[in-house]
């Protein structure tokens, strides 16, 4: 197998967006990054893997631009690690940079059910209890992934897509227009345009990436319902442009802004939804109405984040995904920095509001993962 249809669709971004600078007279060079899709380490020690792919894309990226002194950088990243990395590569190099996000994949339709990723997951815990068969269970997992993308929910990759628009560093609309989109190869054939204006410009990413462009990043993660892995990763975006983020600041964030957005998997609906709505800049333009963002920030436009959703249409009459401030479903974040004995320096949880202020039960033990889902399988009753 070359690659995961993430990959793959990267790749033919990738040719596109070299065909653009070409004829405007650039000299370009492709390079390809290692790229690790998280869920097929779940469950195996991959995932030990995992969070180093991000260090190892970052020094690889510097490592090359460094060496052979190219003068600008457009990265197509689509996946939970790869997006982190590049913005963090970009960050230490300083050099006039754009991300383009490879774009989520569209959701899964079968018998009137809507399915995405996770749904795949769910299903075999379904299955192993008796409530579904083996060809229901196949029909899902057929059913929840019809293309190219990454994971369609306000999970990691499009946590970090939705932050590193909203903090300057993709263009407009990036985050939310779904891989297989026309939008998607017209904004690879801008992003070229765009890093002339930055060269012309000399607008580099430690003028975007500031303390402010990186908390507008936390607000929309808050307000998006985003992942944890939001936490760590902009903590070391932040460090790469010699910035001091802590965990103090993401739970002052959480305390400050609602949580609004009903995405999967605590929600029902997927980052395609958003798209069809007014995207994610309708988002931010909600958001900046309402006082929560910082609209003097640069961006890879050369203009500000005011400028950039002045002319956006807003967010579509009578949708539910995006709820209003009167009726958020939780009034503040959902993520919430914890400290114990259990994690002495700090960790982060996700309270989405559903589950209740106070949990007591029985806690079973397992030394590893791959144990864990051995039992499941052998005895899922006892779960």
């Amino acid at each position: 197998m070359k690659g995961t249809l993430v990959t793959c669709t990267c790749w033919s971004y990738q040719r596109l967006l070299k065909e653009g600078l070409k004829r405007q007279g650039w000299l370009v060079s492709g390079l390809i990054q290692l790229a690790l899709v998280t869920l097929f380490q779940w469950g195996t020690r991959g995932m030990c893997y995992s969070l180093q792919s991000r260090d190892l894309i970052a020094d690889s990226i510097e490592t090359v631009m460094s060496a052979q002194w190219y003068d600008g950088n457009i990265s197509i990243p689509g996946c939970d690690k790869n997006m982190p990395g590049t913005i963090m590569a970009m960050g230490r190099l300083n050099r006039p940079s754009i991300m383009v996000y490879g774009g989520s994949i569209k959701p899964g339709h079968f018998n009137g059910h809507t399915y995405d990723i996770v749904s795949a997951f769910q299903v075999y815990g379904e299955y192993l209890s008796g409530s579904i068969n083996d060809d229901e269970r196949k029909n899902v997992v057929r059913n929840s992934c019809p293309g190219a993308g990454a994971c369609g929910g306000m999970y990691t990759a499009n946590t970090m897509a939705s932050a590193i628009e909203a903090m300057g560093m993709s263009l407009p609309y990036s985050s939310s227009i779904p891989a297989e989109n026309q939008l998607k190869l017209d904004e690879c054939r801008l992003a070229g345009k765009y890093l002339l204006e930055l060269l012309k410009m000399d607008l580099k990413p430690r003028d975007i990436i500031t303390r402010k462009s990186l908390r507008n990043a936390m607000v929309i993660v808050m307000a998006l319902g985003g992942s944890t892995n939001a936490v760590l990763h902009l903590i070391a975006i932040a460090r790469s442009v010699g910035l001091d983020l802590t965990l103090d600041d993401f739970q002052k964030v959480s305390d400050e802004v609602p949580f609004l957005a009903d995405l999967k998997p605590s929600g029902k609906y997927v980052m395609e939804d958003v798209h069809k709505i007014g995207g994610t800049p309708a988002v931010l333009r909600y958001l900046l109405e309402s006082g929560f963002l910082d609209g003097d920030c640069l961006t890879v436009t050369g203009k500000t984040l005011a400028e950039n959703v002045r002319n956006c249409p807003p967010l579509s009459e009578g949708q539910d995904i995006i709820r209003s401030l009167d009726n958020p479903i939780k009034k503040t974040g959902h993520l919430q920095i914890l400290r114990g004995n259990l994690a002495p320096e700090g960790s982060v949880a996700k309270i989405t509001g559903k589950e209740g202020l106070y949990f007591s039960g029985p806690a079973l033990v397992f030394e590893g993962e791959e144990s864990m889902i051995a039992a499941i399988s052998e005895d899922p009753h006892e779960f």
